[in-house]
This record gives C-alpha cells, sequence and structure tokens, in this order.
C-alpha cells in the first residue's frame, strides 16, 4: 500500500522527493512511503471491499516488510495448513505479498528477499517435504529460491532482467525528464505519454484533466488553464466543446462535497406507469436480498441435451446473458455480500460475469455440490429429442419434470458418475460411504478403497434432499438471518427445488414451472414469491415483462396472481396490485416488477469525472 503515492505519476514524485527516497518505498525492506489520510481520493476506508476492517486496521502507507507481515497471517493460518492436508495451492496475488509469501517458505533474509522479482503472469512453483514442510530444491530454481518458475529459460531471463531494470530505476523517470520544462509541467507530450501502458496513460490523463479544472476554476476560464499548462498548443478545435461546461461551479461543488452533475439520461415513459416501487441500495436500507440465477445457456441447453453434472461450458450467447443480468442488477443499485455456486463451471462463470459487470469481483464465492444440477444418470449427454422419440411422450415428461420420477441410473464405471471424477473424490466430505461401492472399486483395483455413495441419479425430490439443508442450515443462519444480502447461481433444477420451497409450490404442480437462463430472480420474503427486475425498455402492447419469458405452462405458481375474492376484498390490507403497466390481463398480489425508480436523481446522474472525460477524450488534442 503506497499511501498518499497511490494514484500518483512516479516520475513526478521522484521529482518532488528524490530518486533515493522513492527507490526505498519501490524496493527497499523498511522504507515506508508518507501516509494516506482519510481525504484522500483514494482513501480505502470508503470502500465497501474493507467495510469488515476497523478504521485502525486500515493501512495508511505499508513499508515490503508491513506486506510481508500480513502475508504471513495468511500463510500460517490458511495456506501451510491446506499443505499439511496433502492440498495442491494456487496462490494468486500481487508482487509484494507474494514476496512476502516467498520469503517465509525459503526463509529469506531481508536483505535476500530485496533481490527477489516474480515476473506478472509466470507460475512459481515450490514443493515440500510434507511432514516438515521443507521446500525442495528444485532442479531449475533461481537462487536464491527453491522454488522453480514454470517458463522457457530465454523467456525467463528476459522476464528477469525487465524486473530487475524496473527495480533499479524509477520507470518512465528518465523521459518524464527529457520532457519537461518551466512552461509544461501537469501533462507529459504524446511521444512520451506512448511509453506508458494503457492503464497509466489513462489515469495521467484523468489526473490531468483534475488538474486543468482546478486550475480553471482559479483563472475563471478553461482556455486560460490550457495556455497555463501549455502554452504551444494549439486550442480551436477544443474551444466550442469545453465552452459548454461551467468549470469553476463544477469545482466549487466538488469543493462542497457535490461529485456528482445534476443532468440526467432520458428515461421513457408511458401513460400507464401509476405506480412504481423502489428497490433501495445497500447503502439505503439494511434490508437483505435473494437473488437467483440459473447459469447462462449453455451449448448442450442449445442442442437439447440432458447436461445434469456434465459440466458444459457457458456459450457466448450465455455469456451476454450473465453480463446483461449483471448490469440490470447494477441498475437497480443492487449490491451482495456472498455469493453461493455449484461446483459446476457454467453457474461459477455465470457468477464471474455478473460480478464482473457490478465491480463485486472481490466478493467470496462458495461453491458446493449440494447446489448442482439434478443428476439424469443414464441420461446425461443423450438428445432429449431422441430419448422422447424412443421412450414416447409420456415416458420423457415423467423423466424430465415430475417430481419423484428418477431416470435410469447410470453405473459404476461410467464416465458420467460423480464417483470417476476427482473433484468430487478428493473434495466431498459431507456424503456417507457406501459399502457397495467401496467393495467393487477394491475387487477392480486390487486394494483395499474407500468410496462415497454419489449419486447415479435423481429424481426432483432426490435434488431438494441436498439443496434445501444446504439453504436452511448454511445460507440461512450465515447469510440471510445476520442480513447479508446473497446471490445464488445454480441449475435450472436446483432452483426450480428451492423455488417451490420458497414459494410454497405443491408438489404436483412443480412440473408446470421452468426457470430461464440468466435472468436474475429476486425473492420477496413477505410475500414467498419472486419479482423481474425492470429493464426501463418501453412496452406497448398487453404481453408484459413476465410473459417475455419461458415460466413454464403455470407461471403464476411463482408470481402469485390475486383470485376473484381478492380483488373483491377490499379489507384485505395487501389489497392487490392491478395491471399498469402492461402485464397482461392479470393482477397480483403484489407488484411482479421491481421498478427503477423515476425520481431518484442517483440513478441517472453521471459523474463529473467521467462527463468531463468523456467530452474532452472526443476531440483532438
Amino acid at each position: 500500500m503506497y499511501g498518499d503515492l497511490e494514484g500518483r505519476n512516479k516520475a513526478q514524485v521522484v521529482q518532488e522527493l528524490g530518486e533515493d527516497a522513492v527507490q526505498q518505498f519501490r524496493t527497499g525492506f523498511f522504507g515506508r512511503p508518507p501516509p494516506m489520510s482519510p481525504t484522500h481520493p483514494h482513501w480505502h476506508g470508503r470502500e465497501r471491499k474493507y467495510s469488515d476492517l476497523q478504521q485502525g486496521e486500515i493501512p495508511m502507507g505499508e513499508s515490503l516488510q508491513d506486506t510481508m507481515e500480513r502475508a504471513e497471517v495468511l500463510w500460517h493460518s490458511r495456506i501451510k495448513p491446506d499443505l499439511l492436508a496433502g492440498k495442491n495451492v494456487m496462490v494468486m496475488a500481487h508482487g509484494n505479498s507474494l514476496r512476502g509469501i516467498v520469503k517465509i517458505v525459503d526463509n529469506l533474509t531481508a536483505e535476500e528477499i530485496t533481490r527477489v522479482w516474480i515476473p506478472n503472469g509466470i507460475p512459481l512453483v515450490f514443493k515440500f517435504q510434507h511432514r516438515n514442510m521443507t521446500p525442495i530444491a528444485m532442479k531449475d530454481a533461481v537462487s536464491p529460491l527453491s522454488g522453480q518458475f514454470l517458463e522457457k529459460e530465454g523467456l525467463l531471463r528476459a522476464a528477469l532482467a525487465k524486473e530487475k531494470e524496473l527495480a533499479q530505476r524509477v520507470p518512465g523517470y528518465e523521459a518524464w525528464l527529457a520532457s519537461t520544462s518551466s512552461n509544461s509541467v501537469l501533462m507529459p507530450s504524446p511521444t512520451i505519454r506512448t511509453q506508458f501502458d494503457p492503464i497509466l496513460s489513462s489515469l495521467n490523463r484523468l489526473n490531468y484533466e483534475r488538474e486543468l479544472m482546478n486550475l480553471a476554476a482559479m483563472n475563471g476560464s478553461v482556455l486560460e488553464a490550457l495556455k497555463l499548462t501549455s502554452p504551444d498548443r494549439n486550442y480551436s478545435q477544443v474551444t466550442s466543446s469545453l465552452q459548454q461546461f461551467d468549470i469553476p461551479s463544477i469545482a466549487n461543488n466538488r469543493r462542497n462535497g457535490t461529485t456528482k452533475s445534476q443532468r440526467k439520461r432520458p428515461i421513457s415513459t408511458t401513460k400507464t406507469q401509476r405506480k412504481r416501487i423502489s428497490f433501495p441500495s445497500k447503502g439505503n436500507s439494511t434490508v437483505n436480498k435473494l437473488v437467483i440465477i440459473r447459469h447462462g445457456k449453455t451449448e448442450y441447453n442449445k442442442m437439447g441435451i440432458f447436461t445434469g453434472w456434465e459440466d458444459a461450458p457457458l456459450s457466448e450467447e450465455g455469456r451476454a446473458e450473465a453480463r446483461r443480468a449483471g448490469k440490470l442488477l447494477l441498475k437497480h443499485k443492487i449490491d451482495f455480500d456472498i455469493v453461493y455456486t455449484s461446483w459446476l463451471s457454467r453457474a461459477i462463470e455465470t457468477a464471474w460475469l455478473v460480478l464482473d459487470e457490478m465491480d463485486l469481483l472481490w466478493l467470496p464465492i462458495s461453491k458446493t455440490w449440494r447446489l448442482n444440477e439434478r443428476m439424469y444418470g443414464a441420461l446425461t449427454g443423450l438428445s432429449k429429442s431422441m430419448i422422447k422419440e424412443i421412450y414416447g411422450d409420456k415416458q420423457f415428461k415423467q423423466w424430465r419434470r415430475s417430481y419423484t420420477t428418477r431416470p435410469p441410473a447410470t453405473s459404476s464405471f461410467s464416465s458420467v458418475y460423480p464417483g470417476n471424477d476427482d473433484r468430487y473424490v478428493k473434495n466431498v466430505r459431507d456424503v456417507r460411504f457406501s459399502m457397495f461401492e467401496s467393495l467393487i472399486r477394491s475387487i477392480s483395483h486390487g486394494k483395499v478403497e474407500l468410496h462415497r455413495k454419489f449419486p447415479k441419479t435423481e429424481s426432483l425430490k432426490d435434488c431438494m434432499s441436498r439443496t434445501i439443508p444446504y439453504y436452511t442450515d448454511i445460507i440461512v443462519p450465515n447469510s440471510i438471518e445476520k442480513g447479508k444480502s446473497v446471490l445464488i447461481s445454480s441449475s435450472e433444477n436446483a432452483i426450480r427445488g428451492l423455488l417451490m420451497y420458497l414459494c410454497g409450490i405443491p408438489e404436483d404442480k412443480i412440473n408446470e414451472v421452468e426457470i430461464p437462463t440468466g435472468l436474475p430472480l429476486v425473492y420477496n420474503f413477505e410475500k414467498r414469491c419472486i419479482q423481474l427486475l425492470d429493464d426501463g425498455k418501453e412496452r406497448e402492447n398487453s404481453v408484459g415483462l413476465v410473459s417475455e419469458y419461458n415460466f413454464g405452462s403455470s407461471p403464476d405458481l411463482l408470481f402469485k396472481p390475486c383470485s376473484s375474492d381478492d380483488e373483491e376484498d377490499s379489507s384485505d390490507d395487501s389489497g392487490c396490485f392491478l395491471d399498469g403497466y402492461g402485464l397482461g390481463d392479470k393482477s397480483y398480489k403484489h407488484d411482479p416488477i421491481i421498478r427503477i425508480v423515476e425520481n431518484d436523481e442517483d440513478d441517472y446522474e453521471v459523474d463529473v469525472d467521467d462527463e468531463f472525460s468523456e467530452e474532452i477524450e472526443s476531440d483532438e488534442w
């Protein structure tokens, strides 16, 4: 953590503090940069990802020693115990954090670790003697490390040489010195700017624009500020676009704590929109949310194949669905504290893509086999149309949608049996051992083996017997009862069973419910129903948002329409939500759509920095 220096140009910091001082912060062991104050624009105490830390626990600035001390805590509490348990561990982190772990592993001195460089994107592998955790010296290890970089020798030498060069000199400083003059001190020239990578270039431009606004506020004119920073530049091309900004007012608002402009993005409305229901953001409400999403579409889905526990990846269409879901959740300011997924990659990747769009990739993700899709047994990997053709429509529907009927079981030695998949064999601990499976595998392999009783086929009832206890015994007490907002990313039948439990759907009706791919379903705890998120599109017909998705033949089981008695009974406190939004002819016990709040300014405000940057980027400089 570089303290007060975070976000600043390294070359300019060298100009202020001297290269020796900056090198102590960058590559020394004890050098600590100037501390960051809570007023710093990058102050991490304002970031929700660190909300579980006390104010005094957030570092103001760190030396390499400080960084290594917190990495050491992780080593002893999580990494080392997993290694001692016989697990292979991958640590994905940042250069100085990894150097901290390397220092512990190889017991390096403070002086030795300052000579260790870890290039970007090249795996560094350590092996240990199991009992005493002593690292084993690898054949191609680079001194003073015992571990080996997995890279071709020539490329590795080049990468290490580059890291050493970067450590010895501040990147870009000499070029920056050559470009600076007494008349131009804020922005490197275009030829110098291209020597930085795209991120640094963007940050450099943003910093320049902020300085420009401050100068404009002091001098009363954008053009005067531009002439102060770079007097030789031709500004005729940018004059018209900059004149629309009241830069002094923007700067004054910034000083007064206002960081948003008052210009709103247009929103489409219709005359029938009589009622809007808000869904408060995390910062304005303690109401926790439960959002359930079926993974995006896979190629198996598109081809009509029984997928089950087969680990089918998302298709491009499925990835797009997941990203749209993330954008929609972000638009409604729905936030999460934790994510639960199955062990199937399609559910995990869907969660990643949703979180990526919401800038929440840092959230903890809890994965469990208990949220896996229903096990389709011997039907796994087979065409649905072929099965329907062979066995008839009635049997096909029984296997696919009934509550208690199981498809034909797969064999113990089938490739689709979970007992032949290392992810389940090595990691599942909450399934009892099977005497039959243990016996046949011991005979087959010529040695005694214990084998767990993994499912060879499942009905929806069987699937619920593992998903519902996980929800009630793990998700509810650990997250929902603690006020956390939860995202569950899973597969259709796991979700059908969960909604059957949550919405009180009868056993003989669940076969009438289907779940669309990639669509966020918000569970209403009070009404025991689900709601959809308004996507902001104007709808002129009577189809409505609910009817645009395939929820099966009885979507009413999920959205709870009003009965005639409900509509006639005016004494009912909850009343009925009358169709005013083109939802068809039905009325509902609650609004099935969570509306975008029309009068919430935060929904439509544009950040000053973004707005100003977009206008400036559109011109030739």
